[in-house]
């Protein structure tokens, strides 16, 4: 059941600029990742809502999103790399739909947008 109403632009963005020509979950992914990889302007500032695997907490932390992750990572879901302001020594992989880009150029808030919107419809790959 999809999280949000369909958006006819959005549906044929997605449709005849991101997964033209995809028959599988593979030519999907792949798609996608094209896609994100080519309108998303990295690195940009970010907030990561990650949710703590002790408590089930839900914190926002503010990280510099670096760039995609490897395509092998996001045969699944779409990755970004990640590092934390204030101590950039780590590199972490997170889920493109935790991310919520602050000041982002119009193209990288149309790309970040319409994966969350495939990720709410309940699209897969």
């Amino acid at each position: 059941m999809p999280n949000r109403e369909t958006d006819p632009i959005r549906e044929n963005r997605i449709d005849y600029e991101i997964v033209v020509d995809a028959y599988n979950e593979g030519e999907r992914a792949t798609g996608w990742y094209c896609h994100l990889q080519d309108k998303i302007s990295f690195p940009f500032l970010a907030t990561w809502s990650k949710k703590n695997t002790k408590t089930g907490a839900i914190a926002d932390k503010k990280v510099e999103v670096l760039g995609m992750a490897s395509d092998e990572d996001c045969e699944s879901n779409m990755y970004v790399e990640v590092a934390y302001i204030v101590e950039k020594d780590d590199i972490f992989t997170a889920k493109l739909s935790d991310i919520k880009a602050i000041n982002p150029d119009p193209e990288t808030e149309e790309a970040i947008a319409d994966w969350k919107y495939w990720v709410d419809m309940g699209y897969g790959f």
